[in-house]
């Protein structure tokens, strides 16, 4: 009788691992994420960030050496000016000016000429929200996914699939440690290679008004990889909504 009762209980209890574990939901992930970064008050405060530095990018004919300029304004403008000397490899310099005014993408492009932004690249655009995507993602109308697990740069991570209103899935993999971000995966539509798998992986956070900031993207896919480091970040600036606008 004895054992049997034993045995009932080592069942429960297994029972109630397994029931606590199912628990962790994908909220409870988000919000577990944010209060790692700083905070949700912490994070509502950050109304714009500009950072400077430099940029690498990886070619089969050698590396691009360049700088790059960002600057992000709630709920998801945001402006990138990379600018490079092709010199080297027979060409001059490079100009790849993007905006989005939360609506509208255009691109300014001395390589493959200036354009709209339209289709997956601008419904990804549309996705995104500045300071961070697990904010107010049900407001814009996007839903989320628990995927399990898998393993991303040696460590355990959860993988969060979040599923906008319009346009691909992007997968948020985050440190089921200390549930800070390890990478976003986005389909993304590259002029002459078509649609590719882009991972970009955020490291060397440093603390900056409270909250958590990258100073190091990599970013990688099938067509090229390149790395940012940031020298110089400042939040809430003075924005001119120019800016972010086709000129």
């Amino acid at each position: 009788m004895r054992t049997r009762i034993l045995r009932l209980a080592a069942a429960l209890v297994i029972l109630l691992m397994a029931q606590s574990a199912a628990a962790q939901t994908a909220d409870e992930i988000i919000e577990k994420s944010i209060a790692a970064m700083g905070g949700r008050a912490a994070l509502e405060k950050v109304k714009s960030r500009q950072m400077t530095g430099t940029l690498a990018i990886g070619t089969p004919a050698g590396d691009i050496q360049g700088t790059i300029e960002i600057l992000n304004a709630v709920p998801n403008k945001a402006r990138t000016v990379i600018k490079a000397d092709l010199s080297a490899f027979g060409a001059g310099p490079m100009l790849i000016d993007q905006r989005f005014d939360g609506t509208k993408g255009y691109v300014i492009d001395t390589l493959q000429g200036d354009r709209e932004i339209t289709g997956q690249q601008l419904d990804t655009m549309k996705a995104n929200a500045f300071p961070h995507p697990f904010l107010n993602y049900k407001t814009q109308g996007a839903s989320v996914q628990l995927s399990g697990k898998e393993k991303i740069l040696d460590k355990d991570a959860f993988v969060l699939v979040f599923q906008p209103p319009s346009g691909p899935p992007i997968k948020q993999y985050v440190d089921a440690a200390t549930f800070m971000p390890l990478r976003t995966v986005i389909k993304a539509t590259v002029p002459q290679f078509g649609e590719v798998e882009q991972n970009a992986d955020p490291s060397d956070f440093r603390d900056l008004d409270g909250v958590k900031v990258p100073y190091k993207l990599q970013i990688q896919s099938s067509v090229q990889g390149l790395t940012m480091t940031f020298t110089k970040i400042e939040q809430n600036v003075t924005v001119d909504e120019k800016l972010f606008v086709k000129q």
